[in-house]
């Protein structure tokens, strides 16, 4: 299955996807958040579909998308996961996954604008594969941990550069301004994804091929990456995972390249669709 959340921010409906055409199922009740994957909502969702699959709505072409899961209890990523984008940074790959977060209040929509902060400079895009967590997660064994997974999502995690890597402590800083986590068009469920180590995952910048990647070049693989993270926090259903991006970030260019506003980033991944964010100057939107 396909899930999509659509229409006005932070009042959204939920859908589904099929056959390319996207259909309201509110009637369901309730939102794609913890307590929904936490209540076995993937299953009730099916059951729901299927029942009612010939008189299913269509929403409207042009309807805006949301993130397909709510605000989750928190966005959890892994830096430095690809060895070309460790190498294009000069950074030494890692003997373990690096983690930071990313703020919630970072969420919007697939389609939404990229704002940049009040005086960025500095503001990159990183193309990533994203795992959605399904059940409570605390010491996951790595052979345990597809158990844990709902399923999968396309994510641009945005990152102000001079916050994070010049202004003093942790990643953090760089990676959680309102607008930096474009997440969607959908939630792909496991079943949708055919092989996780072979999805290519691709970012342009106004037309042009900045990243051009595919998860088998991940150091830490999904199923690691789940049990590792679980180690040091527990994990809720709808909490959104990273993994880490490829070569052809910004901060990677000699001399480096960052957005400006008017920039139009457009992003994939096989079998997670696309998504499309215009940059905008902060105070302009």
């Amino acid at each position: 299955m396909k899930l999509i959340r659509y229409g006005e921010p932070n009042r959204e409906q939920i859908g589904v996807q099929l056959e390319g055409k996207n259909f309201d199922v509110s009637a369901l009740g309730g939102d794609y958040n913890e307590a929904f994957f936490e209540d076995n909502g993937l299953a009730r969702l099916e059951e729901f579909v299927k029942a009612n699959e010939t008189t299913l709505v269509e929403i409207p072409e042009g309807t805006r998308l949301g993130s397909p899961v709510a605000r989750p209890s928190k966005i959890v990523c892994i830096g430095l996961n690809y060895k070309d984008h460790a190498a294009e940074t000069n950074a030494p790959i890692p003997a373990e996954p690096i983690i930071f977060m990313k703020s919630t209040t970072s969420l919007v929509g697939p389609n939404d604008d990229i704002i940049l902060p009040k005086g960025s400079v500095k503001t990159d895009w990183e193309v990533e594969f994203g795992i959605v967590i399904t059940k409570k997660a605390s010491y996951v064994s790595e052979s345990d941990a597809m158990d844990y997974v709902a399923g999968y999502v396309l994510h641009n995690d945005v990152s102000e550069r001079e916050y994070q890597l010049e202004r003093g402590g942790t990643w953090d800083k760089g990676k959680g301004c309102d607008t930096f986590a474009p997440v969607g068009p959908f939630l792909a469920t496991k079943d949708e994804i055919e092989d996780i180590n072979n999805v290519r995952l691709w970012l342009s910048v106004n037309g042009q091929l900045m990243q051009d990647g595919n998860t088998k070049n991940l150091i830490f693989n999904v199923p690691y990456i789940v049990s590792y993270i679980s180690q040091f926090m527990t994990l809720l259903p709808g909490d959104i995972i990273s993994t880490g991006t490829p070569a052809g970030v910004g901060l990677g260019f000699k001399p480096p390249v960052y957005l400006k506003p008017g920039d139009v980033v457009e992003l994939g991944a096989d079998g997670l669709g696309t998504s499309r964010q215009v940059v905008k100057a902060y105070g302009a939107h």
